[in-house]
């Protein structure tokens, strides 16, 4: 009969330590819900308040299932009950209204903390290991947001530098077509002059595709446009000098 009673007080203990163990294994996830839901309530825009509520909300149902199979009802009902504020924060049109759920979510949340303390009995050791995962928590959460930080920095370094790359080209077309526009204008007053029948037409440049274009290369579609500007325009002079030498002769 001692022996069985024995046995029956192992079981129970190996059960108990069975179920600390289980809800041990919460206490990540919890304080991932705490830290997120307190980012969330630090925020000072709408779409970090969402962002990190979410956050708080995934971490409280990962809880959630580990709480129930270990049987850590108290810290169940404050989680379901985080779980119902955290829901409505996303549908919320304005910051205050997302914040006021955040608020009463982290107020849960750190009761949380507190009641899983009781239903894992942790050790001193335990509590200096949570406490410390608790920083390294914070610090992993602030290495993404100065992560996300700079992914935003370099995209605005690249769309200015896009932008400054565009406004060169820009000068660079307006610099080549009034040069452009120039000898056109040059080369029909001649023609003029010369009493000749004929004038050049500007060429025609799709500048939306020229913009596509390297510097060196818009250079080279525009000294090409000159070049063959200015060949058309010798031989309109040659055909009129001729026209007029034959003109000449017959009278």
């Amino acid at each position: 009969m001692k022996k069985y009673y024995i046995f029956l007080l192992s079981l129970c203990f190996l059960s108990t330590a069975q179920a600390q163990t289980k809800c041990s294994e919460a206490n990540s996830d919890m304080n991932y819900a705490y830290s997120h839901v307190k980012s969330a309530y630090d925020s000072n825009n709408v779409s970090d308040l969402k962002y990190f509520a979410h956050r708080s909300l995934e971490a409280m149902n990962r809880v959630a299932p580990i709480l129930k199979d270990c049987d850590c009802q108290p810290t169940l009902s404050i989680v379901e009950r985080g779980i119902d504020l955290l829901s409505k924060v996303d549908p919320s049109e304005s910051w205050e209204d997302g914040r006021f759920y955040v608020k009463r979510a982290r107020e849960l949340a750190r009761e949380g903390i507190v009641s899983l303390d009781n239903c894992t009995q942790i050790s001193v050791e335990e509590e200096e290991l949570l406490s410390l995962e608790m920083e390294q928590s914070a610090l992993k959460q602030k290495q993404e947001e100065l992560k996300q930080q700079q992914q935003e920095l370099q995209q605005r370094m690249v769309a200015q530098q896009q932008k400054e790359i565009e406004i060169q080209k820009e000068l660079l077309i307006t610099s080549y077509d009034s040069a452009l526009s120039s000898n056109l204008k040059s080369y029909n007053e001649a023609l003029s002059n010369c009493e000749c029948n004929s004038q050049l037409d500007k060429p025609n440049l799709n500048i939306t595709e020229v913009m596509k274009l390297e510097n060196a290369k818009i250079k080279a579609t525009y000294i090409d446009k000159i070049k063959s500007l200015s060949a058309q325009y010798i031989l309109k002079l040659e055909n009129c000098l001729t026209q007029e030498s034959y003109s000449n002769v017959d009278d």
